[in-house]
């Protein structure tokens, strides 16, 4: 998607971090945006941050659980603009508790908003993307869907796991000319750790030090759209932690016992 100029761009996680940059970046490109998430207060600050006129951008809240309401919103967005060039799956939670600690109702939850609920929304926009014979679906994973971290085994597993779907969507959609992006962000200055869900499904509610230290959230966000412009399958964003891919894939042992430092004693 070379030209962003006046693509319908609709943004899930809009609220904050990564998709709150983005949907700034994406209304520098010239695009119309649909910001999507649970907090309507903080999309209407997104909004008007974005300096859109008000026919060029749509507050639509959503929660990413409620998957039977995906159709509906679907119909809003398609009401409003008529059709869907860019859909960014990008609302997300991630996780701070062991294996052996954690509820299972974490591991579901977890599940559910970055794996099922991307999943369930995707399926209800990509027939029009089909009917359109063009499209790029964008999903925000991370590097922990290429690694593993101690603490975050729900997460981890969560973002594997759109690897393997959105990889195989891609070689299905290549066909009806929809690209398909993803996303791999290392340690972005973002609130992700704050609002981790802990293992009783609490709040985490600290900030981790490498994720104050981690890449600016403006910065990750001028990536993606670049990565999105230039049609890139996947990118990684971050700063050493993106190295740990490459030992994963040639030195897998050495990685191993740098996550085993990790882990707690």
């Amino acid at each position: 998607m070379k030209d962003l100029k006046d693509k319908i761009v609709w943004i899930t996680g809009a609220s904050s971090g990564i998709g709150e940059a983005t949907a700034y970046q994406m209304a520098k490109e010239g695009a119309k945006l649909v910001l999507s998430a649970r907090r309507k207060e903080e999309l209407e600050r997104v909004k008007k941050a974005c300096n859109l006129p008000d026919n060029d951008i749509l507050v639509l809240p959503l929660d990413v659980e409620d998957f039977a309401s995906f159709e509906k919103h679907k119909e809003s967005v398609l009401n409003t603009f008529g059709r869907i060039d860019l859909l960014f799956n990008n609302a997300g939670i991630s996780q701070r508790g062991g294996v052996l600690e954690s509820n299972l109702e974490v591991f579901q939850k977890i599940i559910n908003i970055n794996l099922v609920g991307v999943v369930a929304l995707t399926k209800v926009v990509l027939p029009e993307m089909v009917k359109q014979k063009s499209g790029h679906i964008v999903v925000t994973s991370s590097l922990s869907g290429k690694l593993g971290s101690p603490k975050r085994s729900g997460y981890c597993a969560s973002k594997h796991a759109l690897h393997g779907f959105f990889d195989a969507l891609r070689s299905e959609v290549h066909n009806d000319n929809i690209k398909v992006t993803m996303i791999c962000p290392g340690y972005i200055q973002t609130e992700i750790s704050i609002n981790a869900i802990g293992a009783d499904g609490s709040q985490h509610g600290q900030m981790d030090n490498n994720q104050a230290n981690g890449i600016p959230v403006e910065v990750c966000a001028s990536k993606i759209v670049k990565a999105i412009k230039a049609d890139k399958s996947e990118i990684y964003i971050g700063g050493k932690e993106v190295l740990g891919v490459y030992l994963k894939r040639f030195f897998p042992k050495i990685l191993e016992k740098i996550v085993l430092n990790q882990a707690p004693k």
